[in-house]
C-alpha cells in the first residue's frame, strides 16, 4: 500500500506542479521590511506546492521592492527593477516552457526523484519581496546627558555643557543579500521592523555622542547643532559602517534634531558667562550704571532717615561708580593700544619680509649666438668655412628636408610633392594615389600600394582613402 500511494502521490504532485505560476506582492506596509511572495490564484486551479516555482513561471516586481528568489537554500536571483520577469532557471521543469518533448522527459525525472522520496518534495524554492523604501518616523531621545564643547558665538569661548537630544531618523535596507543571509533568514511570512527597531536605536544612541563631539570641532553652538542633522547623518553612517552597512545591510537615510537641551547646571553656568560678556562691554555697564544711579536717587529722596544723608550715601556710591568707569576706560584704552601695537608689529613684519626679498634676481647669461654658417667638424673643430682648418675635411651637405608623406616618388628616385620633379623634369604620375585609411587614421608604409583592408579598424581601403 505504502508504494501504491508513494506513486500516486509523486503523480498527482508532479503534474500539479505543471502549471506555471504567477508571483506578486502586495503593498508593503511601512513597518514591514520582508515579506514573502504570493502565488495568484483565484480560481482555486493551481494545486501545486507553495514551495515549487515551475520553470517559466512570471514574477512581478513593484517600485520600491526587492525580489529575491531563493532556491534550495541559496539566492539564485535578484530584482530592484520594477517590471514582470519570466523565471526560465528554475529547477523544477514544467511542460508548458519551451520543448514539449523535453518538458515531458524532465518531469518523468522529476516524477522519479519523488516516488523514491515516498512523494514528497526534494526540493524548496521561494520568493521574497524586500522593502527598500525608508523606514519613516523612528524617534530617538538620549536617557541620559552627555558632554558637548560648545562655543559661544557672543565671546567666543568655548566651555563644556551636558545636554540632552531628542529627534527622529530613518533607515532603509540597501543590501537585501546581507539583509536576508544575516538578520531573517527563511523567514515563514513576513519580517517586522519591530523585530530590530530597538536594537538599531540602541546602537544609534552608542554612536550618537561621538557623531555629534565632530560638531564641535566646528565650533557649533546649540542653534546651529540643532540644525545639524544632515551632517551628523553622514558621521553617523561613517561610524556605523559595520555595525549597520556590513553585518545587515543598513543605511541612516535621514536624521533630525527636535530639540537639544542644557541640563540645569549648564544652564545657569552659560547664563553667567552672558552676563560676564555683557558687563565686559563699557557702554552697557555705564547704562547699567546710570540706571541703577537714577534708581538710587529716587531711593534718597525717600529716605526715612533724611534726605541729606540718603545723598551722601548717593555721593559715596556715585564715587565708586566713577573709579569703575574709569577703570574700564582704563581697560578700554589699554586694548586700544595693544590692538595698535600688534598693527604696528604686523606692518613691520611685511616689510621686513619684502625687504628680504631680492630686489632683482639675477638674470642667467644667455648662451653666446653660434656664427653664421658655423659647423662643427669630426675632429671637433669649429668651422665657418666650406673646409676644416684642422684636418681639411670638407663641410658636410646639409640634411634633406622630411619628405612630405603625401608626395610621390620619380623613375629617377627623387621624391618630390610638385607637378614635375626638380631633379630630370618628369611631370608626376597622373595614376599616383596616396591612401590614408579615412576612419582611424592609419597610414601605410607603402603609401601608393595600401593593403586591402586597414590592419587597425579593418575599413576596405577604396576612393575615399585618397589623400591625393
Amino acid at each position: 500500500m505504502g508504494l501504491i500511494r508513494a506513486l500516486a502521490d509523486a503523480a498527482s504532485g508532479t503534474l500539479a506542479d505543471q502549471w506555471l505560476e504567477m508571483f506578486h506582492c502586495d503593498a508593503i506596509d511601512v513597518n514591514t521590511l520582508v515579506v514573502r511572495g504570493q502565488k495568484v490564484d483565484r480560481n482555486g486551479n493551481n494545486k501545486g506546492h507553495d514551495n515549487i516555482i515551475s520553470n517559466g513561471s512570471r514574477i512581478v516586481v513593484n517600485e520600491g521592492q526587492c525580489m529575491i528568489i531563493v532556491d534550495n537554500g541559496k539566492v539564485t536571483e535578484i530584482c530592484s527593477e520594477a517590471g514582470e520577469y519570466k523565471y526560465d532557471a528554475s529547477t523544477e521543469p514544467s511542460i508548458f516552457c519551451g520543448n514539449l518533448w523535453t518538458g515531458i522527459k524532465e518531469s518523468f525525472k522529476t516524477f522519479g526523484k519523488r516516488f523514491t522520496m515516498g512523494g514528497e518534495l526534494g526540493k524548496e524554492q521561494r520568493v521574497y519581496y524586500f522593502n527598500t523604501k525608508e523606514i519613516l518616523d523612528r524617534k530617538f531621545g538620549t536617557a541620559t546627558p552627555f558632554q558637548y564643547q560648545m562655543t559661544d558665538i557672543a565671546t567666543n569661548k568655548s566651555f563644556t555643557v551636558k545636554i540632552r537630544c531628542r529627534g527622529r531618523f530613518s533607515y532603509q535596507i540597501v543590501d537585501p543579500i546581507v539583509f536576508y543571509t544575516k538578520i531573517c533568514g527563511n523567514v515563514t511570512e513576513s519580517y517586522e521592523a519591530e523585530q530590530i527597531d530597538q536594537m538599531l536605536k540602541a546602537e544609534l544612541l552608542g554612536y550618537l555622542q561621538p557623531a555629534v563631539a565632530s560638531m564641535s570641532v566646528k565650533k557649533y553652538d546649540l542653534m546651529q547643532l540643532t540644525a545639524s542633522g544632515p551632517e551628523v547623518k553622514e558621521k553617523l553612517n561613517e561610524l556605523l559602517t559595520d555595525e549597520w552597512l556590513n553585518k545587515r545591510g543598513l543605511q541612516v537615510s535621514s536624521f533630525t534634531f527636535e530639540s537639544i537641551d542644557m541640563d540645569a547646571a549648564s544652564l545657569e553656568r552659560f547664563n553667567k558667562m552672558q552676563d560676564y560678556a555683557a558687563m565686559s562691554d563699557p557702554n552697557i555697564s555705564l547704562g547699567m550704571m546710570a540706571q541703577a544711579q537714577a534708581e538710587a536717587m529716587k531711593s534718597a529722596a525717600s529716605n526715612t532717615g533724611g534726605a541729606m544723608m540718603g545723598f551722601a550715601g548717593l555721593n559715596m556710591a556715585s564715587q565708586a561708580g566713577g573709579n569703575m568707569m574709569a577703570g574700564f576706560a582704563q581697560a578700554q584704552q589699554a586694548n586700544m593700544m595693544m590692538n595698535q601695537q600688534m598693527q604696528q608689529q604686523q606692518m613691520m613684519q611685511q616689510q621686513q619680509q619684502q625687504q628680504m626679498q631680492p630686489q632683482a634676481q639675477a638674470v642667467a647669461p644667455a648662451p653666446a649666438a653660434p656664427a653664421q654658417d658655423e659647423w662643427t667638424c669630426s675632429c671637433g673643430t669649429k668651422n665657418t668655412g666650406k673646409f676644416c682648418l684642422e684636418c681639411g675635411l670638407a663641410k658636410p651637405a646639409p640634411a634633406a628636408p622630411a619628405a612630405d608623406p603625401y608626395g610621390w616618388t620619380c623613375t629617377c628616385g627623387a621624391f618630390n610633392k610638385g607637378k614635375f620633379c626638380p631633379e630630370c623634369g618628369s611631370p608626376k604620375p597622373a595614376d599616383a594615389k596616396v591612401y590614408k585609411c579615412d576612419k582611424c587614421g592609419w597610414e601605410p608604409e607603402d603609401k601608393e600600394n595600401p593593403p586591402k583592408f586597414c590592419p587597425q579598424c579593418g575599413d576596405r581601403f577604396d576612393d575615399n582613402d585618397i589623400v591625393k
